[in-house]
């Protein structure tokens, strides 16, 4: 797994690439709630994610709960279609905010 940070239009881009599993969430989590505790706006990108497990969900989970704690956002965008049908089947597809790509994501 890959996780890449960059700033852009005043957001914070965190890029996830591979699996995020329970090797992995951990990591994702530590630097996701650095963020939070920072009160950034996030826009994860889970474009380049082939596979994602529940540690990874309640990562991004958690992650959610404090920006909306914290009055931040978070923004998922754009989302892998393997991603993407975790999160429907979680029926979390409805409650993250969720955009077809970082550019939507951060006018929203």
């Amino acid at each position: 797994m890959n996780v890449d940070t960059r700033e852009m239009n005043g957001w914070v881009v965190v890029t996830l690439a591979g699996e995020v599993d329970l090797q992995h969430s951990p990591t994702v989590r530590k630097h996701l709630m650095e963020l939070m505790f920072e009160r950034r706006d996030v826009a994860v990108d889970l474009s380049g994610v082939v596979y994602i497990d529940s540690s990874g969900i309640a990562s991004l989970v958690e992650a959610y709960q404090m920006a909306r704690k914290g009055g931040n956002k978070l923004v998922l965008a754009p989302i892998s279609q393997s991603a993407m049908r975790v999160l429907q089947l979680a029926r979390l597809d409805k409650v993250f905010a969720i955009a077809d790509s970082l550019d939507a994501a951060m006018a929203g």
